[in-house]
């Protein structure tokens, strides 16, 4: 054999053994990966919501309506008589006071008159008392039959038709001082007056519609709103007893409390045309917190429901087959609860069936979540795995 062929030879032998050798280490890490378990996919990361604790606290019951606020009572002050208004005695919206004196006009027509009155009672009077000494001596003349029967059927006569001028008399005079009294204008009412409407010097008649001013009372103050038809029978059953029921006014642009006061109508009549009834609060009004024609949200409180369950609204869900919320456990997994709702009011919801107080339920985020998801606090750390 020659020297090149035994190289060759030498060659092939050495690249068998290096494939014998490949194919053992390729079945020997086969074997191994065979023999070695495959490891667990990592635990999925919490879910980041956030969680609130349901309470247990008494919570008023109420409806609410939109009203408009209105005086509690409205006088147009008019004259009585007819003359010249010599005297105001008010300034434009200014708080008056029940016989505070608004106005005055020219009494002295109405004096005269009155004194007119007066002299014609007392000329009566005299005519009277002379008829009746006229009379006693008539009487005694008959018995001395020194007189006619029809003389002292005369004079009684006489005497009975002055009585009644002197009780017309009477009458005149009162009459008369009425009159006189008109002349002087006084509030019927404590209140707040408006614009003045006639000034000093005109002449003013009984007969002008529009009046002096109109005065409105705004404490107390008033406020009428409505209800649907639906919540009569809540009203009704709430005020039997004649308990008074609470009503509070707030402000429609920020909410804000304006005023508390008491109900005091529910009107007897339904509207047909909207389906509601109307009724009417009474509220205290010293800092006149409530305006006439002010538009404003009302709140008719019915009662009390004690030991409430309650959640923020935000919590409650909706879904086809009804309400329902996530509750949490102690190993921070939420589950699906329904719940029965009695009322949502002020961002409050009240429970009556589903969650019991203390338990914790998801407030935000539940939309991330589906039964048996593990949850964490999301403004806290979630926990490593």
């Amino acid at each position: 054999m020659t020297r090149q062929r035994k190289t060759q030879s030498a060659i092939a032998i050495a690249l068998v053994l290096i494939a014998a050798g490949g194919v053992t280490f390729w079945s020997a890490s086969r074997k191994a990966d065979a023999e070695t378990p495959p490891s667990k996919p990592p635990a999925p990361a919490p879910t980041l919501v956030t969680t609130v604790k349901a309470s247990d606290e008494s919570v008023p019951i109420y409806l609410t309506g939109v009203g408009t606020v209105q005086a509690n009572a409205t006088v147009t002050v008019k004259v009585r008589v007819d003359g010249e208004l010599q005297k105001v005695g008010f300034a434009e919206g200014q708080d008056v006071k029940a016989g505070q004196v608004l106005a005055e006009i020219d009494p002295r027509s109405f004096q005269a008159q009155l004194g007119q009155v007066v002299a014609a009672r007392a000329k009566d009077q005299a005519q009277l008392d002379n008829a009746k000494r006229d009379l006693v001596r008539y009487t005694d003349l008959i018995k001395q039959d020194a007189t006619t029967q029809q003389t002292l059927d005369t004079q009684r006569a006489l005497v009975a038709q002055l009585e009644a001028a002197l009780k017309n008399d009477d009458a005149q005079i009162e009459y008369a001082k009425v009159q006189l009294g008109y002349t002087t204008i006084i509030s019927p009412l404590s209140g707040r007056t408006g614009a003045r409407l006639v000034d000093p010097g005109n002449i003013v008649h009984a007969t002008d519609t529009t009046g002096l001013v109109v005065i409105n009372q705004i404490d107390p103050i008033a406020t009428t709103f409505t209800l649907p038809e639906d919540a009569l029978q809540q009203v009704n059953k709430a005020i039997q007893g004649g308990k008074s029921l609470k009503v509070v006014a707030y402000a429609r642009d920020g909410g804000d409390k304006l005023a508390t006061g008491t109900l005091s109508l529910v009107n007897n009549q339904i509207d047909t045309t909207t389906g509601t009834v109307s009724l009417k609060g009474t509220f205290p009004n010293p800092a006149h917190a409530l305006w006439p024609g002010q538009y404003v949200n009302v709140s008719l409180v019915l009662g009390e429901r004690s030991h409430a369950i309650t959640l923020p609204s935000a919590a409650v869900q909706r879904g086809n087959t009804g309400t329902y919320v996530y509750v949490v456990n102690a190993s921070n997994e939420a589950q699906l609860q329904k719940v029965k709702v009695a009322q949502i009011q002020d961002g409050k919801a009240i429970i009556d069936q589903g969650v019991q107080a203390g338990q914790r339920v998801v407030l935000d985020g539940q939309y991330k979540l589906k039964p048996g998801a593990t949850i964490a606090e999301a403004d806290k750390p979630a926990a490593s795995h």
